[in-house]
């Protein structure tokens, strides 16, 4: 059976309907889940068994039958370790259905079906008793509810449910106990992804500032967590404040509450400085007695830094302190953790919460609309002042008081030739919360206007400016920039049309292509002469091997001795279904043969931000399509086919894509690689951007022999009906090789 789903198009502004199967958001989840990551995660998966035996063994030694009650079973896997470590019984409860089916066939491919009952339910509607779901309750508890905040996917109200409806007193529990950590550090790099700093200009008035809002200085923030690889931070960008510190520990084989509290602990700072920023971790430990612990410490804080077990579905956790505060070597202070049913947030105080009664429970939420408007990469993005440097350089070639001559180059065929702008010049910019019409008036355009498609970032803007002076100097138009009227813009002809061009819809670096949409439909409203900024874009690609992130698209197989290939089947990409739609001919079923990955939304490149995923280029970068915004979009696709050569040994893991704007013929911005690779192939990547990641297929292992293909050979269709983008990849020493195939829409 189809459905018609709507999707709004990122690239063209349009919303699309579109036909699907009726289970295509099962086949999304399961593509796009971390499920193979956590299969891959062998520290994980080996600590857990030993736990499970473990608890199996106490139960034993008391003469009772070992029932297992093993909530959000995934694969199966933790059940089918209790059922081989003499458990008599495992009730394996998965809420998610494909997954449930799926747990169903490899649970009897293993041969355990007599011995686990897959439940699919929320553990919250299990039912004991005679004619429920579990004849009695359980007497061990396994789970795997955590998420890198360790209580965000819900953890605590399933564990105070479990204990009072599911298993018995005082079960056994694996984990056993977890406790999360902290540490205090000021980090300007950091602070600088949660707060609006002052933005400097230099002009031929002399230096200029754009301040914040006294609401956006005093605002919370946002409250969800920023969680990221850790390691990947240069301790060289933060200074650390205090010692690690142990927060607070949940007892998992006891009844757990979800109720809010706090937990403090005061320390004395290690240095003087500013606090701003919470690092934090968890550890669990499988036992009762604490010898077998799993981590997710950074490299500073770990029992065994050259052991770390890489993983993406747990990182660590940063969190930012409501405002900063100044602290003093040895003055001591309370660093408080306060947490709800499902998240953590920290605040810092000078007395023990015990004698301050001010301390506040509530989680922080955002009042200033920055935080609802910009996220957190924007807000570093935009704090970045040599990318401001540079825009205020482009800018200022086009002002009558900086007449540079070398603007005046040669355009493409048909397009108009730039003029000089003057004072009474009118600037267009149509990004979504951008700071760039604020950059155009104070090089020297008096009539400035600004869409925002979104009240939030109206009502954001309007406090920006109103902080500035400016409200009276750049005009905010709330509407759909395809939607201007001539009116709007005080039947005046744009002079300079304005864009980063960022937009909050775009997820793929080519999404922000909307800004050359609306170039060509506000086209009528451009005076003769008009400025473009950027004059055009660029799609550029490297191959590259990854140090890690390729394990969250590789094979599992055989997982601690299970037998998971069925998990492989759900997730890994058909070559030859790909060069073909004759996957659309299989049965339609919530879980059947045809394959997660085979879904053209789940066939797009996967967004990832690479300076967290260390990776080698063993090509060099190339271009692979331009865009002229000087001219309208093209009635008729753009094509490019070529080839990377493969100058370094190693393993092709993907294509990494990013686009570039050329802001003048001698300014470009890269969303992507910020300089040339070294000599080893080590990569530096645009840090608050997300590039594209197209993983081949199949993806190879670092065990796998070097060698193979000395080529990639692509053919790209940029789709300007629909602003699609397709695109199939052949790795390969001869042109009639099989392809691997990656479309992306």
């Amino acid at each position: 059976m189809k459905i018609f789903c709507s999707r709004a198009n990122p690239t063209t502004g349009s919303v699309e309907w579109l036909e699907e199967d009726e289970h295509y958001d099962y086949h999304q989840e399961i593509a796009r889940s971390s499920y193979a990551d956590m299969l891959h995660d062998k520290d994980r998966n080996i600590k857990y068994y030993q736990g499970i035996r473990a608890a199996v063994s106490r139960v034993k030694d008391r003469g009772q039958k070992a029932l297992v009650l093993d909530i959000g079973t995934g694969t199966g896997l933790l059940s089918m370790m209790a059922v081989t470590a003499g458990a008599d019984f495992c009730y394996a409860i998965e809420v998610f259905k494909p997954m449930a089916d799926a747990a169903v066939k490899i649970v009897e491919k293993n041969g355990f079906s007599d011995k686990i009952l897959v439940i699919n339910k929320h553990s919250t509607e299990v039912t004991v008793g005679p004619e429920g779901d579990m004849p009695c309750r359980a007497n061990i508890l396994v789970t795997e509810l955590f998420d890198t905040e360790l209580i965000g996917e819900g953890a605590l109200p399933s564990y105070e449910h479990a204990h009072r409806h599911l298993v018995e007193e005082n079960c056994e529990a694996v984990p056993h106990r977890a406790t999360i950590y902290a540490q205090l550090v000021e980090s300007r790099r950091m602070w600088s992804w949660n707060k609006l700093f002052p933005i400097h200009l230099q002009t031929s008035l002399g230096e200029q500032v754009i301040v914040p809002p006294v609401d956006l200085e005093n605002c919370p923030g946002a409250p969800s967590v920023c969680d990221i690889q850790l390691n990947q931070v240069s301790p060289a960008d933060f200074t650390v404040l205090s010692d690690v510190l142990p927060m607070f520990s949940i007892d998992f084989s006891k009844q757990v509450s979800s109720s809010a509290a706090c937990h403090s602990r005061q320390f004395e700072p290690l240095t003087s400085g500013r606090a701003q920023v919470v690092l934090s971790w968890w550890d669990i430990e499988m036992d009762p007695e604490g010898k077998i612990r799993c981590t997710t410490a950074p490299f500073w804080a770990h029992s065994d830094p050259e052991e770390m077990q890489w993983r993406d579905h747990w990182m660590q956790c940063v969190y930012f302190l409501p405002q900063e505060e100044p602290v003093v070597q040895g003055s001591a202070l309370c660093l408080v953790a306060h947490h709800d049913d499902y998240c953590v947030w920290y605040s810092l105080q000078r007395t023990s919460p015990e004698k301050n009664e001010r301390v506040h429970q509530m989680r922080p939420v955002c009042d200033c609309q920055a935080h609802l408007l910009w996220n957190r990469p924007r807000f570093g993005e935009i704090n970045d002042q040599d990318r401001t440097d540079r825009y205020i350089q482009a800018l200022s070639t086009l002002t009558s008081r900086n007449l540079l001559a070398n603007w005046r180059k040669p355009c493409a065929e048909g397009a108009r030739s730039p003029q000089v702008l003057k004072p009474d010049s009118v600037c267009l910019c149509v990004s979504d919360g951008s700071l760039l019409s604020v950059l155009a008036h104070h090089l020297g355009v008096e009539q400035v206007f600004t869409v925002e498609s979104s009240a939030a970032s109206h009502k954001l803007l309007r406090k920006i400016f109103k902080a500035n002076h400016l409200e009276d100097k750049i005009n905010i138009i709330e509407k759909r920039p395809e939607l201007l009227t001539s009116e709007d813009l005080k039947s005046r002809k744009v002079s300079l049309l304005l864009g980063e061009p960022f937009f909050t819809t775009s997820l793929l670096p080519w999404h922000s292509l909307y800004f050359w949409y609306v170039r060509t439909a506000v086209d009528q409203h451009l005076g003769p002469g008009a400025v473009v900024m950027p004059q055009a874009a660029s799609l550029h690609a490297v191959v590259v091997e990854f140090r890690d992130l390729w394990r969250i698209r590789s094979p599992c197989g055989d997982c601690e001795g299970f037998d998971v290939h069925i998990m492989d089947d759900m997730i890994k990409v058909s070559r030859a279904t790909l060069r073909s739609p004759a996957h659309l001919l299989l049965p339609q079923a919530p879980f059947c043969s045809q394959r997660a990955l085979d879904f053209r939304e789940s066939r797009e490149a996967e967004p990832h931000p690479l300076w967290e995923y260390p990776c080698r280029s063993l090509s060099e970068p190339r271009q692979i399509l331009a865009f002229d915004f000087r001219q309208l979009v093209p009635p008729r696709p753009l094509c490019a086919e070529g080839t990377m050569e493969l100058r370094r040994p190693g393993r092709s893991h993907a294509a990494v894509l990013w686009m570039e704007y050329h802001l003048t013929p001698e300014c470009t911005l890269s969303t992507g690689l910020l300089e040339p690779a070294d000599p080893e192939g080590g990569c530096c990547w645009n840090p608050h951007c997300k590039q594209a990641v197209y993983f081949f297929s199949p993806v190879l292992d670092p065990r796998a022999p070097l060698g193979g293909p000395q080529m990639v050979s692509y053919v790209v269709e940029f789709h300007p009906g629909t602003g699609d983008i397709t695109m199939e990849f052949r790795l390969a020493d001869t042109p009639d090789s099989p392809l691997l195939g990656n479309k992306v829409a």
